[in-house]
């Protein structure tokens, strides 16, 4: 596993996260037991992760402190988030008992990185205004080291939030969606962290589009009815088949998941799973060399102009 420093926070993280939320949930979306979800946190560790992403809204961060119980606390990385939808997010006297909350289900007296989680453009101002002092205050408290915030890429695929939050001095690290079908990220996102020293989490590298044959090809279908690509570049569904071949990418998945580990400006790529094999597989590929260059620049230009999917 390959490490590198998360920012001007200081803090040494893997390359490859484990993230706990996301359609998996460590696999408690689709009926693991508890026991297996642990086993994966606990796989992840033995193949060199340190990095660990979850969420009081996954419903997964008891798993993740019993995953994690018996390794020294400095040789992880814990990052959590507090939910941002409803009038209760937006409340400052909120924020000290959902951390609380989250450290007992945690199992830890600090994290390393708390997110206000799904910050939407339209509630930027009020949060910078009235929960930024209070994480910083839990910081200055030592029960957070860092004050991290996530978009919703889901509904802001072209970083509307985001693009405003890099301009600000308060956020040490930021979770943003980018991946082969929207790049978006790299000139409105990613040029300015690279400016000021932001941690970047990567999410939505993979997903239902990138991780599924059928999803994929309607994807694509969608893009060229709606003239967001060129279909003499991005013809069909084997638009991404000239990634996979000798010396290129074994799968999509791991063309995928290289297309973001070596993008400028990234620290971590969040990879989530409920088993183990396909654990293990994501981490070979992010082992991996970077892709061809000719292959990445044929990747730029055929969705260059695309900034309204994520992928999911």
């Amino acid at each position: 596993m390959d490490y590198t420093t998360l920012g001007r926070s200081g803090i040494r993280v893997s390359v490859m996260g484990l993230g706990c939320g996301g359609h998996s949930r460590l696999g408690q979306s689709y009926g693991n037991t508890e026991e297996q979800s642990v086993e994966v946190v606990r796989r992840a560790v033995d193949l060199g992760a340190n990095f660990f992403d979850t969420a009081e809204a996954y419903g997964t961060e008891e798993i993740l402190g019993r995953g994690l119980r018996g390794e020294p606390r400095g040789d992880v990385v814990i990052s959590t988030k507090r939910s941002m939808w409803g009038d209760d997010g937006l409340r400052a006297e909120g924020v000290a008992p959902a951390l609380e909350a989250s450290l007992r289900r945690l199992g830890t007296d600090y994290v390393d990185v708390y997110h206000l989680h799904g910050l939407s453009a339209q509630h930027y101002d009020r949060a910078v205004e009235e929960l930024v002092p209070e994480l910083m205050r839990l910081r200055d408290e030592g029960k957070i080291r860092s004050i991290g915030v996530t978009e919703v890429f889901s509904s802001d695929p072209g970083h509307e939030m985001l693009s405003r939050a890099v301009r600000d001095d308060c956020w040490e690290v930021i979770m943003v969606g980018h991946n082969i079908l929207n790049q978006s990220a790299r000139e409105r996102v990613l040029a300015a962290t690279q400016e000021k020293s932001i941690g970047v989490l990567i999410m939505f590298a993979v997903r239902r589009a990138l991780s599924d044959g059928t999803a994929l090809a309607e994807v694509l279908a969608d893009l060229r009815d709606r003239g967001r690509v060129d279909p003499k570049l991005v013809g069909d569904e084997t638009a991404l088949d000239f990634l996979i071949r000798e010396g290129g990418a074994t799968s999509v998945q791991d063309a995928a998941y290289r297309f973001c580990r070596y993008e400028p400006g990234v620290h971590v790529v969040l990879s989530g799973t409920g088993k183990v094999e396909h654990l293990k597989a994501n981490a070979e590929s992010l082992r991996r060399p970077p892709l061809p260059e000719a292959d990445v620049e044929r990747l730029r230009r055929m969705f260059a102009g695309v900034d309204d999917v994520s992928g999911n």
